[in-house]
């Protein structure tokens, strides 16, 4: 299982009750596609840069969550026609991702020479020009 976040932007004219609907169908949706939720981190209610859909605010939301590879694109598909979400994207966790990275680096033997390091040589400075004269 992949782990991944998803940061949300809930429509800030819905009331307290109409947005704990959205990110519980969101949390649903992902559980739909066999995916687990780790944690919901609650921004609250923000300014946006821009007006999205004629609103001015919004609440934010990031999910923390783990999946298949394949679930991603499912979620954000059904998400794309959720009513109250402006804005979403699932990323993976980076986290997550350097870690796999360094674990499948390849090992040093020791066979191999170490490099041997070199003085700092001072850079070749340019030969000074004379003025020119007209």
């Amino acid at each position: 299982m992949n782990k991944y976040e998803l940061a949300v932007a809930v429509n800030g004219k819905l009331e307290e009750g109409e947005k704990t609907a959205v990110v519980d169908k969101v949390k649903a949706l992902i559980e739909r596609f066999g995916g687990t939720v780790t944690a919901v981190d609650d921004w609250g209610k923000k300014r946006y840069a821009y007006e999205i859909k004629k609103v001015k605010e919004g609440y934010y939301l990031f999910i923390k969550f783990q999946a298949g590879p394949e679930a991603p694109a499912e979620i954000e598909q059904r998400m794309r026609i959720m009513d109250g979400v402006h804005r979403y994207l699932i990323v993976s966790d980076e986290k997550e991702l350097t870690v796999k990275h360094e674990a499948e680096a390849p090992k040093s033997t020791g066979s191999e020479a170490p490099e041997t390091a070199q003085p700092d040589e001072p850079a070749p400075s340019e030969p000074e020009q004379a003025p020119e004269e007209a």
